[in-house]
């Protein structure tokens, strides 16, 4: 097809400072020629993010006066939009120079009789700052090989990635691949997964035949879920390395929350019942079991698993009917997950 509009979806609560810096890199970017639109979704920020961004003229403002999660303030976001392709930016994320029309110039491409059609690219996320390998006992990010590494809080040590798209493991993890790999590294191969929900562009015609994304898993989760749908329907995932963003990690979410584990544990096995083969679901089970009798915090553990056997009859009628609504076969999907590594 060829891309004649392009919609920008940033969804925020309560970081008006982020967010104003991430519009301000969306308002130099070259986007080919194309019409941009930028929809800011508010959900019911109390730092007077609504009043700030009524102000702007380059900006629409959906103020919705209530969290409704991330996947909440995307689809409405898309809902509000019109453009061919739909690109979702994280708030705490800049989008380096060219990064908009090399993130969208994909779909431009004529894809033969027999290619499969594309749905969705995700850029290469960078990560603010720079890094060392952390001291013993040190805190700091854990790569999946289980290195922590530290920030420098200078112009010293490595600058490394974020994600160049999502990966799902044998046991049903999500993840970013290539999180905390070199950033000057060598350039991702283009076949991935799934895409970054910060950092991707989508598809109208492709959401407009899988739907959006799932508001029930509220936060996490929901690009790794909709890439399976994607997936499922014959849809393709390509990483652009050269659509770069440099992303201030958990500059709008706390990772070591409660609230984080909670989500991200719940919706592992939720989006794993739904989607994943029945080996993958009972490794994901069988882990969160575990933990929730032996490991720390195993009262919270506990929590999170008696949430997902509360919402597993639904599941299981959402997996039927994705099976159903398929044109790729679940095995051949499943071939793209990963071995793994240490958790992310």
């Amino acid at each position: 097809m060829t891309v004649r509009s392009v919609s920008v979806v940033v969804v925020t609560w309560n970081g008006l400072d982020l967010t104003l810096r991430c519009l301000d890199s969306l308002a130099h970017q070259d986007a080919g020629g194309r019409d941009v639109d930028v929809v800011v979704v508010d959900n019911g920020s109390t730092d007077g993010t609504v009043a700030a961004l009524g102000a702007r003229e380059d900006v629409r403002l959906v103020a919705l006066g209530r969290n409704t999660g991330f996947a909440g303030g995307v689809n409405a976001g898309v809902a509000a939009t019109t453009g061919d392709v739909v690109v979702l930016l994280n708030n705490d994320a800049v989008a380096e120079p060219g990064f908009l029309d090399r993130l969208v110039a994909p779909f431009d491409a004529e894809p033969g009789p027999d290619a499969p059609r594309l749905g969705a690219t995700t850029g290469r996320v960078v990560l603010s700052g720079r890094f060392r390998p952390a001291a013993p006992g040190e805190p700091g990010l854990v790569d999946h090989a289980g290195r922590t590494w530290a920030r420098t809080g200078d112009d010293t040590g490595a600058r490394l990635l974020n994600s160049t798209g999502n990966e799902v493991t044998r046991s049903g993890n999500g993840r970013d691949r290539d999180w905390l790999a070199d950033a000057d590294g060598p350039a991702a191969p283009a076949a991935v997964f799934g895409f970054n929900g910060g950092s991707a562009a989508l598809a109208r015609a492709a959401l407009e035949d899988v739907g959006p994304l799932d508001e029930s898993l509220f936060m996490y989760y929901e690009d790794t879920e909709l890439s399976w749908r994607l997936r499922r329907r014959g849809w393709v995932v390509a990483h652009v390395p050269d659509a770069v963003t440099v992303h201030d990690h958990a500059g709008s979410s706390d990772s070591g929350s409660a609230f984080f584990r909670d989500h991200n544990e719940r919706n592992r096995l939720l989006v794993a019942l739904v989607h994943a083969p029945v080996p993958v679901v009972a490794r994901a089970l069988t882990r969160t079991v575990v933990r929730a009798c032996l490991g720390p915090e195993r009262r919270r553990r506990a929590g999170a698993l008696a949430t997902v056997l509360r919402r597993a009859p639904g599941a299981l009628r959402r997996r039927r009917a994705v099976d159903r609504a398929a044109r790729v076969p679940r095995s051949q999907v499943a071939a793209l997950l990963v071995p793994d590594g240490a958790p992310a």
